[in-house]
């Protein structure tokens, strides 16, 4: 399997650039049956590339350790789901995954739109096609070749890194790859717009569950990795602004901002060209988390880079994308013209553009605190380091903006918002959420911005369950269902507006989570085993906590251990035991050397209890199993609302799911927008 899917790898080269010139010639000479030729290649490449990937996998899974990339990213006492996995574990294998989802998408793109949308196709094939082909020569050329062989064979591989054997971060950097492999549909679709000059909102529509489907994995892979390094790296926390997070940050926040505006278009035909703008930013944004996780440029505990070669061949990617889309809009400036004008502040259109200013600000803010320590050391040698205090500083108050926008957005009127329309949507809402504000004054809350942000998540949360109320009983009055009836069929037939709403409630859940934030409880604490340690929860009731002792086992192979120490707290909350919670820290055989902290968390719905191992006597309790060694100090922590960051993305993935539901199609009556269709083109479709 290894040898057909190296030379699959080969083949897919001429493949992939063969398809990229019909796909461009067949549209610029307006000849289906070129068109068609194109297309059969974009199925040809996917399998040619699942091949390639399949054989990297049977590497891992037959252990052949001649192969550098094998070698360095397994052993042979890995679990077998971590080997499979292996193929996104490191810098080459991960390219060769990044390029088999876009192969697979690509496909799919093509295949959806077999007898519709004919009018983009040659140039979209074109697009993805030569996508692909840029990854292939770097897999091929750029000294990251995944079936790349040793001059000998070692008896047994590096391992993989014990921070990555966790079934979060299994999960996580797939999930990610699948958000920014999806929105290369959309960039292909409008780099088609602007070749063939079709500018109005036609293929928005036809891309926007692509734009969906982007956002929501990288909503879903964002949230798993915060998940990762709250369970894994044992600091307590779940984002520390650090770069490979940042990365993935950036295209999720332009296309949040591409996702609300687009609805200008389509209602107002306005922000043509900040539309272009967003979605060819958010590709790139997309390659260049790719990049700067990749180029080998910046440390961080989940980068994948071996060496710095790809580094330049990415920037020079990046920037000929850039300005070729910008040589195209500049070009196409004429049919850009937006077909209306924002007539008043008080409008849906402003709330919209100023929830698109936030998010661009905030891109911008994120990458120059991302890339400052890159440019001060590259271009004037010095050392900096921008940390979570200048990204808070920053950011939490566009978060705020943008959760009060997330209630005034969806329901301010159209084009000029009336005194009544004013007072009859946010009266009440105003209320509800100052009322909120008071009783958590009055109950101690006092902190500014935890006020304000349980404060606007009420008067969103309101506006938001007042509107599926009044849609609901509406309906039910109307069309004489009950309710239960009547709210599915409301959902049902404006999928997209009301999973919109519930994508809200998932956005204001995390929000609240973060604002518990100033909250939170720390102690740390040594401790002799029959000690207790008494917490107070900021939200009411007591922890105490008994050290009853720390263990040891030392070297199993099967589990790839060297050693671990096993510390045992009795939990108990309130007078009523909860259990003995475990803390952990451990060696590994593989890769020598390496050491993880294995955290215990009790989750309760308002809050966790987290308890790290933080120091102990390794030596004494391992190695001379001395019993006089026990003592150990412990982090204990108890963070409130945590988990709603979890139950957010639930929410937030169910709101994209039913945003992303297929319903009946919109016939349309059949258009002759080209000669490069194929034969009984059908009529186009949403």
């Amino acid at each position: 399997m290894n040898i057909l899917g190296e030379l699959a790898l080969w083949v897919a080269l001429p493949v992939t650039a063969w398809g990229m010139a019909l796909g461009y010639l067949g549209g610029r000479q307006e000849r289906g049956d070129l068109v068609l030729s194109a297309e059969r290649t974009v199925y040809a490449t996917f399998i040619l590339i699942l091949l390639a990937s399949l054989g990297i996998v049977d590497n891992f899974l037959n252990d052949r350790f001649e192969y550098w990339y094998t070698a360095n990213y397994s052993s042979r006492n890995l679990f077998v789901f971590y080997k499979v996995a292996g193929l996104w574990a490191g810098q080459r294998g991960s390219l060769l995954f990044w390029l088999l989802l876009l192969s697979f998408f690509s496909a799919l793109a093509v295949w959806s739109n077999q007898r519709k949308n004919r009018e983009f196709m040659p140039y979209v094939v074109g697009t993805l096609m030569g996508l692909q082909l840029f990854f292939i020569v770097v897999l091929l050329f750029a000294e990251v070749n995944p079936y790349e062989k040793l001059g000998f064979t070692p008896v047994d591989g590096a391992g993989l890194n014990p921070q990555l054997q966790n079934y979060w971060m299994s999960f996580h950097p797939p999930t990610l790859y699948l958000g920014f492999t999806a929105f290369t549909v959309p960039f292909a679709f409008a780099m088609a717009a602007l070749m063939n000059g079709r500018l109005d909102s036609r293929w928005i529509e036809v891309t926007r569950k692509w734009i969906l489907l982007s956002w929501f994995f990288l909503s879903v892979g964002i949230v798993l990795g915060m998940r990762w390094a709250y369970e894994e790296l044992g600091w307590g926390g779940y984002w520390f602004w650090d770069p490979v997070e940042n990365a993935s940050l950036l295209p999720w926040l332009t296309a949040t901002a591409f996702l609300h505006s687009i609805q200008i278009q389509e209602n107002r035909g306005m922000l043509k060209v900040w539309n272009m703008a967003l979605v060819l930013g958010t590709f790139v944004l997309t390659v260049f988390a790719t990049f700067l996780t990749r180029s080998g440029l910046i440390e961080s505990v989940h980068t994948f880079a071996e060496n710095t070669t790809i580094a330049y061949i990415f920037l020079t990617f990046m920037a000929s994308i850039v300005a070729w889309g910008a040589v195209m809009v500049i070009y196409r400036l004429p049919k850009l013209q937006s077909e209306n004008q924002i007539q008043s502040f008080l409008s849906r259109e402003s709330a919209f553009l100023f929830n698109n200013l936030i998010l661009v600000a905030a891109t911008f803010a994120v990458a120059w605190g991302t890339l400052l320590p890159l440019i001060s050391e590259g271009f004037f040698g010095e050392q900096i380091t921008v940390g979570p205090p200048f990204f808070n500083r920053i950011n939490v108050p566009f978060g705020i903006a943008l959760l009060a926008l997330m209630g005034i957005g969806p329901v301010i009127a159209w084009r000029r918002a009336s005194a009544r329309n004013l007072k009859k949507n946010f009266l009440w809402p105003l209320g509800v959420g100052l009322g909120v504000t008071a009783v958590l004054w009055l109950t101690g809350v006092r902190h500014g911005l935890a006020l304000t942000t349980f404060g606007l998540s009420a008067f969103v949360l309101y506006i938001i369950v007042v509107e599926f109320w009044k849609g609901t009983k509406a309906r039910a009055r109307i069309e004489g269902e009950g309710f239960a009836a009547a709210f599915y069929h409301l959902v049902s037939r404006n999928r997209r507006r009301w999973g919109g709403y519930i994508v809200h409630v998932g956005v204001v859940l995390i929000f609240a989570a973060f604002a518990a934030e100033p909250y939170y409880v720390e102690v740390q604490q040594t401790m002799q085993p029959g000690e207790v340690t008494e917490l107070e929860s900021p939200l009411g009731g007591t922890y105490r906590l008994t050290y009853e002792s720390t263990s040891s086992n030392v070297r199993d192979p099967d589990q790839n251990l060297a050693w671990q120490a096993v510390a045992l707290v009795m939990v108990e909350r309130n007078g009523k035991t909860i259990g003995p919670m475990r803390t952990e820290k451990r060696g590994y055989i593989r890769p020598e050397g390496q050491q993880s902290t294995e955290v215990g968390i009790h989750s309760r719905p308002l809050e966790d209890l987290y308890i790290t191992l933080a120091d102990v006597d390794l030596e004494g309790i391992i190695l001379e199993n001395d019993p006089n060694a026990q003592a150990a100090t412990f982090s204990f922590m108890i963070k409130p609302l945590v988990g709603w960051i979890w139950a957010g993305l639930f929410v937030l993935m169910a709101g994209s799911l039913i945003g992303l539901w297929p319903s009946a199609e919109k016939v349309r009556a059949p258009t002759v927008a080209s000669k490069a269709t194929v034969a009984d083109p059908a009529p186009a479709g949403d």
